[in-house]
């Protein structure tokens, strides 16, 4: 009974464990989202800290398990696991964390966590490798590897259920609670568990029959574990980088790469006939160039297309990494020294790209050098077995792979290396790469900064042409049909998100318009480039920092209904803050406008229709909303743009002209009002 007990206790923690373990990371993620600037980057570095932690459980169980007895591993983890129960429940507070300027908030991001969910996440990190060398010796005759594939499988049905089942139907604060009754429902089991093998003698896994002892792994083994699980968790942050600041920064897409990466782990330690070695081998020579492609040819591009390249080269690179690490693995007698290599492998991929590569390059690097590494590594897996004599013996079914291979790495470096060479100038930091270029179109020569892949605006370079709004601000844009129309002197204009600079244009004498950008980068490059801000009849000025925090903050400092018109126009390349769509940021917006002020949103999006958004917004307003849709107009250099009107002043909307230009909203979809505590995108994606 006691051994069927155990049979059922060990598998049992060590599922929960990982269940917990990675539902915490996209609630975390939702958490420190709207105090950082909502930035792909924000998440990259949360994946980082989390892999540091896994990092730091992996080295703890590594440790433990080298103490003599039971008696003693027991006793230690027993009570780390009740000091853990003092950091519940995980709710970390706003008014203490969110940060006060516009540096680099790496660090604090890093202590944010490290405060908030550290211990915790940290134990239930060690769970896994410390519960199977248990396993291991206290059942030697049973392999424990299948232990890490139940593991992996916990961590994916955490991963899969939050975007679909926790966060379109439960508030953040709800969902913190739940996890916070389900970790102390943890620490008891795992504390049970120990509790029930202390007494356990440990016996040393019994070597195979007729077989001599397995030796210790050499420092080459050793650097090989490490190169392939950093290339894997490489590619795992660079693919989330790509697909995020496309689309979104939410976990309903963080959800994709981070559960392709779990699944090769899955597959690759459940049996090896899940690893075909010539099938990935030959599918990574081709796909890892195509993903490449896609990246550099991202604008022209469909995004589901990019999207499913992107992840189906994910998938297959990092079946070839974790492949060839199940492979090599040792015996279990060495079990957590090789996890503890897996995670140093994967915490150093997340600091190259959290940390080095946004310090070092000014593209996206981190995301080719990952491919070519990968493959790279793959053929060092193929020539550690032999390969090479069956390759120069004219044996076709090992030189073909190979030679796909050498070719995904070679042409993933080359790729790296010709990447946007068009550029005239280009700046990366923490929220991303902006790239500006020059060309021609049928009204002359003009000059555009993309951020992503998508473009933020463009000014002509001769003559009168120079003054115009283009791209979304122009003429029949919302955005020019309203401050058109709005005929006040001395206009204030608040306008959350710099680009150019091109809604400067508006600008009249006696006017002031106050932007406001999180990328202190964007200033320079407006100033620098563009001539927007320098030559607009309006004062101009710029407020760096995000919007809401600075908004906040000047509302406590007695800057009150001080604006005619906030015009929220924030994006990183296509993805949206979602924590300025927010009812409570619409309580913030009400307060700095003047009364019948105007609020213009601007939704222009390729994957998501945020017109209910809009309507919701103003439902807990109380105000009205309308929509102005508008078409490329290549006369004006204007492109298509969707804005959303938001206001009580029922006046300005009956205005002549007005009336032919807006639509009247509510024919779709229901009003979805958004909160700090709930926002879900499954409920706005155009299908």
């Amino acid at each position: 009974m006691w051994e069927r007990s155990q049979a059922i206790r060990i598998p049992g923690t060590i599922f929960l464990s990982a269940f917990l373990l990675f539902q915490v990371q996209p609630m975390m993620g939702r958490y420190v989202l709207p105090w950082f600037g909502g930035g792909p980057a924000v998440w990259t570095n949360c994946l980082l800290f989390f892999q540091a932690l896994l990092l730091g459980g992996y080295a703890y169980a590594h440790w433990l398990g080298a103490r003599p007895s039971l008696r003693i591993q027991a006793s230690v983890h027993i009570a780390l696991l009740a000091a853990s129960l003092l950091f519940l429940p995980i709710l970390p507070r706003a008014d203490v964390w969110k940060p006060a300027s516009s540096t680099d908030p790496s660090g604090h991001i890093l202590l944010l966590l490290t405060a908030t969910v550290g211990a915790p996440y940290l134990l239930l990190s060690s769970t896994g490798p410390l519960l199977q060398r248990w396993f291991a010796l206290s059942e030697p005759r049973k392999s424990p590897w299948r232990l890490y594939a139940l593991s992996n499988f916990g961590s994916f049905l955490a991963l899969f259920s939050y975007p679909f089942v926790l966060e379109p139907y439960l508030r953040l604060h709800t969902q913190a609670w739940i996890w916070s009754a389900l970790y102390a429902a943890f620490a008891a089991l795992c504390g049970w568990t120990a509790w029930s093998l202390r007494n356990t003698t440990l016996a040393a896994p019994a070597p195979a029959p007729d077989s001599e002892p397995e030796p210790r792994p050499t420092l080459w083994i050793v650097l090989f574990w490490l190169g392939l699980a950093m290339c894997g968790s490489t590619l795992l942050l660079a693919t989330t980088n790509q697909i995020s600041q496309e689309i979104a920064v939410v976990p309903f897409l963080w959800v994709a790469p981070l559960s392709i990466y779990l699944l090769t782990f899955i597959l690759a330690f459940e049996h090896p006939r899940w690893y075909r070695r010539a099938l990935f081998a030959v599918a990574a020579g081709v796909f890892g160039p195509a993903a490449c492609a896609v990246q550099v040819a991202a604008v022209g591009l469909n995004a589901r297309v990019q999207l499913g390249i992107y992840l189906l080269a994910l998938f297959i690179v990092c079946m070839v990494c974790h492949g060839e690490l199940a492979r090599s693995r040792p015996s279990p007698r060495y079990l957590t020294a090789f996890y503890l290599a897996i995670a140093t492998g994967g915490a150093l991929g997340g600091v190259f790209v959290a940390l080095i590569a946004p310090n070092v390059f000014t593209e996206f690097n981190e995301y080719p050098i990952g491919l070519a590494a990968a493959c790279l590594l793959g053929f060092v897996g193929w020539l550690r077995t032999g390969a090479l004599k069956q390759w120069t013996s004219h044996n076709f079914a090992v030189r073909v792979p190979l030679m796909a291979l050498l070719i995904g790495g070679l042409t993933s470096v080359v790729a790296m290396v010709t990447n946007n060479a068009a550029d005239i100038a280009s700046s990366r930091n923490f929220y991303g790469i902006l790239r500006v270029r020059e060309t021609i179109d049928s009204n002359g020569a003009l000059r555009q900064l993309t951020h992503g892949t998508i473009r933020h605006g463009f000014q002509y370079l001769r003559g009168e042409k120079t003054a115009w709004p283009t791209t979304y601000y122009g003429p029949h844009s919302g955005a020019g049909i309203v401050l058109s129309a709005l005929e006040k002197p001395g206009r204030r204009v608040a306008v959350i998100g710099l680009g150019t600079g091109t809604m400067a244009a508006w600008g009249r004498p006696g006017d002031t318009f106050r932007f406001y950008e999180i990328n202190p980068a964007v200033e320079g490059i407006a100033n620098t480039w563009f001539t927007f801000l320098k030559n607009s009849k309006a004062r101009t000025e710029v407020v760096l920092g995000d919007a809401r925090v600075q908004m906040e903050r000047e509302l406590a400092a007695g800057q009150s209904h001080d604006f005619d018109v906030i015009a929220v126009d924030a994006f990183s390349s296509d993805a949206i803050p979602l924590h300025l769509l927010t009812a409570e940021c619409g309580d913030i917006y009400r307060e700095r406008l003047v009364p019948g002020g105007l609020l213009l949103l601007h939704i222009s999006n390729r994957l998501l229709n945020l017109e209910p958004v809009g309507r919701g917004l103003a439902r807990h307003l109380g105000w009205k909303a309308v929509t102005f849709e508008s078409g490329d107009e290549i006369d004006t250099g204007e492109s298509a743009a969707t804005w959303v009107l938001v206001t009580n002043n029922s006046e300005f909307l009956l205005q002549p002209g007005m009336a032919q230009e807006v639509s009247w909203t509510g024919k779709n979809r229901a009003p979805i009002t958004w909160t700090d505590d709930f926002a879900s995108l499954w409920h706005v994606l155009k299908f």
